[in-house]
C-alpha cells in the first residue's frame, strides 16, 4: 500500500514523488568540442549496418546531430570551440610591465620630493650661516 499525503487542495498524491504541477522544463545538453570530435570518429570508424544507431541510441543522439556536426568540423567551427569561453588571460608580461611603471613612477616622485627637501635644506643651511657670520662680524666689532 502507498503512502499517501494530503496537498493543500485537498488531493492525495504518494509520499516522496513530485507535485506533477511543478514540471521542471527540460534542459538543453551542450556538447564541448573533444565530445563532438569523439563522436564523430567513432561514427566514422562504423563499418557494420546499425552500428551507428547502435552509437546514438548509447549517446542518446540524433542523427540530425552527426549531420550538423560534420558541417561545423569542415567549417572548422570545432577548433574554434575548443577555445575556452570567456575573455582571454592577461599576458603575465604586461601586468608585470604596469606593476614596474607604477613602482618607477612612485619611486619618481619621492625622489623629485627628497630633492626638493634637499633643496630646502640648502637654503636654510645657507641662510643660518648668513645669520651667524653676520652675528660674527657683529660680536667682533662690538669688542
Amino acid at each position: 500500500m502507498l503512502d499517501m499525503e494530503q496537498d493543500g487542495g485537498g488531493r492525495a498524491t504518494p509520499a516522496g514523488d513530485p507535485d506533477p504541477e511543478l514540471v521542471e522544463g527540460p534542459k538543453r545538453r551542450r556538447f564541448s568540442a573533444e565530445y563532438k570530435l569523439r563522436i564523430l570518429r567513432e561514427a566514422e570508424a562504423c563499418t557494420r549496418p546499425g552500428e551507428i544507431g547502435a552509437l546514438l541510441r548509447r549517446e542518446g543522439l540524433y542523427s540530425s546531430l552527426l549531420s550538423e556536426w560534420r558541417k561545423q568540423r569542415e567549417a572548422g567551427s570545432l577548433q574554434a570551440l575548443s577555445r575556452p569561453r570567456g575573455r582571454p588571460k592577461p599576458n603575465p608580461l604586461e601586468s608585470e610591465n604596469t606593476r614596474l611603471r607604477r613602482r618607477a613612477e612612485r619611486a619618481e616622485g619621492e625622489l623629485e620630493k627628497a630633492r626638493r627637501v634637499i633643496e630646502v635644506q640648502g637654503n636654510v643651511s645657507a641662510l643660518l650661516g648668513e645669520l651667524l657670520e653676520s652675528k660674527g662680524a657683529q660680536g667682533s666689532t662690538e669688542r
